[in-house]
């Protein structure tokens, strides 16, 4: 039998980064006290905090089980409270400098520094849907998890994960051969770190909640829907009706559609680049969003993600955007950013004392 403390800690343990239909039966607002603009359909518009502790994937403990209880919903909230409570205390100013390259322990760098805990906004409590508490973000397929990935896939990625290894402070890369090493070329480095796209697919499609700057702003038109996502200050353009561009027309992310179904959004995006803001994703990625309302002060969001190049199967998931009064706030991600020219002048530092050492 499973404990509270350990359901608690395997959600956590699992990451919050959360990544569509509408499959949890949840109830939408009634016609008569829904917001509505001039024209008749349903207002989105306004700001959204979307963070969640709630995972993307369901812990495996938990199997088809797509809910939990009140108790533990609410024991998760806490333990997170406490951890968060924690992890802010005071810092002694008199403390001494973390040896030469970190101690060892988990973190940035060894740990030697990075974002502390001030920075960090998962939100307080997991998902509710009609008074239902899912285990998961993913609600189809039913265990809650990704489909299989196809064998090219795990190849790519395997294969990405040996060059973007972790740097222990030598050029692996020089003394392994390889023609082109991670660190050869700054659009070599992943998207986020270039500040392109936010990671953990927060600009999307789909788009998911991460570890901070969740607040996403809608703006709505009879034409376009503008969704501006705080975290690297994304912002999504929806046409309303139309066609998709050309295949040979590519965008970070995406070209995206939308119609209404009734009181439903509906936005399909194609005409993605090779590289996309969703882990896994290729050229080929389709993704079908949904907007609707649950309440005057809450949108339901779900979505269905395709992509045969990487998944055996599609797979969906839905969570609620609660309405905020919080504003959307710059994320200079790119200005003053020093540390993808200290990557790339760190790498070459290496790389010298291999080749001062004889060792290539």
């Amino acid at each position: 039998m499973r404990t509270l403390e350990h359901v608690a800690g395997v959600v956590r343990s699992v990451g919050w980064a959360a990544l569509g239909l509408g499959l949890l039966g949840s109830t939408a607002a009634g016609a008569d006290d829904m917001p509505r603009t001039a024209d008749g359909r349903p207002d989105l518009s306004g700001n959204y905090d979307v963070a969640t502790l709630t995972p993307l994937q369901r812990p495996r403990m938990f199997g088809e089980n797509r809910f939990l209880s009140r108790e533990e919903a609410d024991r998760i909230a806490a333990e997170e409270r406490d951890r968060m409570a924690e992890a802010q205390q005071d810092t002694d100013p008199d403390r001494e400098a973390p040896p030469v390259g970190g101690d060892g322990s988990p973190g940035a760098s060894g740990n030697v520094g990075g974002y502390n805990a001030f920075w960090i906004d998962r939100g307080d409590d997991t998902i509710a849907i009609d008074g239902q508490f899912p285990t998961s973000i993913i609600v189809d397929p039913p265990n809650g998890r990704f489909p299989e990935m196809t064998p090219a896939a795990r190849e790519r990625m395997l294969a990405r994960r040996a060059m973007f290894r972790e740097n222990k402070g030598e050029a692996w890369w020089l003394k392994e051969g390889l023609a082109v090493g991670p660190y050869d070329d700054p659009e070599l480095r992943p998207l986020g770190e270039r500040c392109l796209l936010g990671f953990g697919s927060t600009s999307g499609p789909p788009m998911l909640p991460v570890l901070y700057n969740n607040v996403k702003r809608i703006v709505q038109t009879p034409d376009h829907v503008m969704i501006l996502t705080e975290m690297v200050h994304d912002a999504r353009i929806i046409r309303i009706g139309g066609e998709h561009a050309p295949p040979d027309v590519r965008k970070w992310m995406g070209d995206s559609v939308g119609r209404w179904e009734g009181d439903t959004l509906v936005v399909e995006t194609t005409n993605f680049r090779d590289q996309t803001g969703l882990s896994g994703g290729t050229e080929h990625l389709r993704v079908e969003e949904r907007f609707s309302r649950l309440d005057a002060d809450t949108l339901l969001y779900g979505f269905t993600v395709e992509d045969p190049t990487v998944w055996d199967a599609p797979w969906s998931g839905e969570y609620p955007w609660p309405a905020t009064d919080s504003s959307v706030y710059e994320y200079a991600c790119d200005e003053a950013n020093y540390a993808l020219g200290n990557i790339m002048r760190g790498a070459r530092l290496l790389e010298a004392d291999v080749t001062s050492s004889g060792a290539e």
